[in-house]
């Protein structure tokens, strides 16, 4: 049986104090939403940043910006101005949100967008860890943060097993959050431990070596670095087969406008039908369109959090039928503006191939 390893802990505030040592050296900055108290800006960063790469968030923060500078301007757009300028980044019910907490603001805050914590919390869209970072680089108040990176971080270094979604598991990263939160530059400790999520302590090939608490984390210590955080206990994925109607006039595409509820809602998409229709007849039924012919195109998935989405594709040439004579949201869209339609990202990369070559 070999030895077993001994450290010794070191105390919460130390363990604080690299963290923030480390994040003025080494952590992100210069990024669009840093350098402001502004809450409204950094609320906007913060639900972007929810399951989105920073990389990939900067262009459409910028974006989202420049149309909408303040909570004012975004309570007084409707959801259609705004799903426009969230789509490609998925999880749309973020932008929903967003929509639905500005107008919350408006009404209950006077239009000043809130920095306190427990007002924070009441926004629809935000959860206890959106609200503590915002606070803290907004006002610096002191409130611990639990996202999926720092879930990790604190896994691992108090040896925290067991499914990070579990209501027991949970509870004891919140008590570990809580306590190793400093009560001074809250700021650098919340971006820093965000940071080290993100950047070295990563789900696979995390850089040790670089880490500021490396020498006395438990996944280290004692070689559990590939077993914590546990993994999530996770139903059997379920699948969903549908067909996807690309009915093409001339240069444009019938598009219908989804339900506000539900995957991809409020945007705009392609009619679908079952997986088992015809395509021509289902044309007919429910949209009472003929087409001469169907030609199948290149089938796709696509993941969603809970099932995948199993898509075939359909191209169908039509002539053209007004917009008046469909029962449900439709309207013919020119293939040469899908970038700048509140399109799924699957869907815009459908057409972008269609566009590329026509025929």
């Amino acid at each position: 049986m070999p030895a077993p390893i001994f450290f010794h802990a070191r105390p919460a505030d130390d363990f604080a104090a690299r963290i923030v040592h480390w994040q003025h050296a080494h952590g992100r900055s210069g990024l669009p939403w840093q350098g402001t108290r502004d809450p409204y800006a950094i609320w906007l960063s913060e639900v972007m940043l929810q399951q989105t790469q920073v990389a990939t968030v900067i262009p459409y923060y910028e974006r989202f910006v420049a149309r909408f500078p303040g909570v004012r301007s975004l309570a007084a757009a409707s959801i259609e101005d705004v799903l426009p300028l969230w789509s490609g980044l998925g999880y749309y019910a973020r932008a929903r949100n967003l929509h639905r907490a500005a107008c919350d603001v408006m009404a209950r805050f006077g239009g000043v967008f809130p920095a306190r914590f427990e007002d924070l919390v009441t926004l629809p869209g935000i959860g206890r860890s959106t609200a503590a970072a915002i606070a803290a680089f907004a006002s610096g108040a002191r409130h611990a943060i639990l996202d999926g990176n720092v879930k990790r971080v604190l896994a691992r270094h108090a040896g925290i097993g067991g499914d990070p979604a579990s209501t027991e598991v949970l509870s004891r990263l919140w008590v570990v959050a809580e306590a190793r939160t400093p009560h001074a530059e809250v700021e650098a400790y919340t971006q820093g431990m965000m940071d080290l999520g993100a950047d070295l302590c990563s789900a696979r090939r995390p850089a040790c070596l670089a880490c500021p608490v490396a020498d006395d984390c438990v996944a280290r210590i004692e070689g559990r670095i590939e077993e914590l955080p546990g993994k999530r206990v996770l139903a059997a994925r379920k699948r969903r087969r549908i067909g996807m109607l690309v009915v093409l006039s001339h240069a444009e595409v019938l598009l219908e406008k989804r339900p506000a509820s539900g995957i991809w809602g409020g945007l705009w998409s392609l009619p679908e039908c079952s997986a088992d229709d015809e395509p021509l007849a289902a044309l007919a039924r429910d949209w009472g369109l003929e087409a001469e012919a169907a030609s199948a195109m290149q089938p796709f998935e696509h993941a969603f959090t809970h099932f995948t989405l199993e898509v075939a594709p359909w191209r169908l040439q039509v002539g053209r039928a007004g917009n008046a004579a469909f029962e449900r949201p439709a309207t013919w869209l020119a293939l040469a503006d899908i970038e700048g339609a509140a399109l799924p990202s699957p869907v815009r990369r459908l057409l972008a191939a269609v566009r590329a070559a026509p025929g």
